[in-house]
């Protein structure tokens, strides 16, 4: 019977993230972007190795300073903002960078955008298998429809392409900052020692649960109405034009 849990629960979570991949794989007309997504898609899932790496090593950093026999909620934080949150955000965007240095072609804003959500997608796909261990279904469910991880890619990548855009760096700062801190505030809320305080705490997750499935909602939006406005398909980044933040 938990066999059969298991492998319902990875469905239910990693449907919506392969539809909305084969979705956005098929509103593209342009072969050579397909193909990037697809590599954008797989660097997500790739990723998962480099944040295991990064996040021990943040992980081990916090456990030498002794953070958590001082403070446990404060180790919470910690944990969640940095051993978490910002090491899968950190490895997402390097991924997203390293897809862009090694297709030496013209991005609009959209095509930015698109790639980071990508990232972002085959990530999730991968987290969600390791997180159905011992997850229930409707969890699962929960966690597979909001897509957390194509929303914040979404927010990152949007962001970015309006800096490559505007020539703003100002907006490289938020493609990057937004995304950690809602990602970071989302795992914080869930935190045990957060929650023992009072359980009405829970409702920051919650939210920000809505907010990401929000955000697909806007994805969807994004790529159906992106040939209506020139500003998201025209080129705005080029090889001697890449900014790092």
């Amino acid at each position: 019977m938990d066999i059969i849990v298991f492998i319902v629960a990875i469905l239910v979570s990693l449907v919506p993230s392969l539809l909305l991949y084969k979705w956005i794989q098929k509103k593209e007309k342009d072969e050579k972007y397909k193909k990037i997504y697809k590599s954008a898609f797989v660097k997500g899932i790739i990723a998962i190795f480099p944040i295991i790496l990064t996040s021990l090593i943040f992980n081990i950093i916090g456990r030498i300073s002794g953070l958590k026999n001082l403070n446990p909620l404060l180790y919470q934080l910690y944990y969640k903002f940095i051993v978490l949150a910002f090491a899968e955000e950190l490895v997402k965007f390097i991924m997203f960078k390293n897809v862009l240095k090694k297709n030496k072609y013209e991005y609009s804003w959209y095509n930015l955008t698109i790639l980071i959500v990508m990232v972002g997608l085959g990530f999730e796909c991968i987290e969600n298998v390791t997180f159905s261990l011992g997850s229930g279904i409707i969890e699962m469910f929960i966690k597979g429809i909001s897509l957390g991880h194509a929303g914040y890619g979404f927010i990152m990548g949007w962001f970015y392409g309006k800096m490559q855009k505007t020539g703003k760096k100002i907006y490289g700062l938020f493609s990057f900052l937004i995304p950690w801190l809602l990602h970071g505030l989302y795992d914080f809320g869930l935190s045990k020692e957060l929650l023992v305080l009072n359980d009405n705490f829970a409702v920051i997750s919650i939210s920000l649960e809505l907010v990401c499935l929000i955000c697909v909602f806007l994805i969807i939006r994004f790529v159906r109405k992106r040939k209506d406005s020139e500003i998201y398909t025209e080129p705005c980044l080029r090889k001697t034009l890449i900014l790092w933040i």
